[in-house]
């Protein structure tokens, strides 16, 4: 069964090419922006927009099976967004600092038979910030398209004083644990001797 990753993002497809599968990716005509006026909680989001992702995909290639993905960052019932700017960057850095947020990442897989959906949260504790500290991070790594405005694998870990879930991988992208638990359970192989 062919493998494909309903995604664009460079993490996430880093991410996968780790587990050792070929794949392919498949960019999702999935318009993001209007399920997230629909008001729906954090959690509940991101889970959707996974689904619909892979979704879009497998209607388009029936017969493979599909990972969508998406996180979602909140920090209560408040989502937090790609800031798109150093500003708005340095401004949600302010507003996180002293608190702990969560971060939310689904995966949803789907193919012939096959409707599996993955959920991980971790919650992460902020340090406490400087307006100084927060723009010097924002200039050296530059987490414009990531929610929560951090990069834990840049610098950013230098921002948390404590990480909370079961796989790390999830907040880059892809809950690879549970995914590979998941792709061996229909079938993919742990190893593949002729590669």
């Amino acid at each position: 069964m062919n493998l494909i990753l309903a995604s664009t993002s460079p993490y996430r497809r880093a991410l996968l090419e780790r587990l050792g599968y070929p794949f392919t990716c498949e960019k999702p005509n999935v318009d993001e922006d209007r399920y997230k006026a629909d008001g729906h909680a954090p959690q509940a989001l991101a889970a959707l927009l996974a689904r619909e992702k892979a979704r879009e995909v497998s209607l388009r290639k029936p017969g493979a099976l599909v990972i969508g993905g998406d996180q979602v960052a909140a920090l209560g019932t408040s989502i937090l967004g790609k800031p798109g700017s150093v500003d708005m960057a340095v401004a949600q850095l302010l507003r996180l600092q002293n608190q702990t947020h969560q971060l939310f990442t689904a995966v949803h897989l789907l193919g012939p038979g096959i409707d599996i959906p993955l959920m991980e949260t971790t919650h992460l504790s902020m340090r406490a910030l400087s307006f100084q500290e927060a723009r010097h991070y924002v200039m050296k790594d530059q987490p414009l398209d990531c929610a929560g405005s951090y990069k834990l694998e840049m610098t950013g870990v230098k921002l948390f004083s404590k990480i909370e879930g079961a796989d790390h991988d999830a907040i880059v992208g892809l809950p690879l644990i549970s995914l590979q638990t998941a792709l061996l359970g229909l079938g993919f192989r742990f190893f593949d001797e002729t590669r």
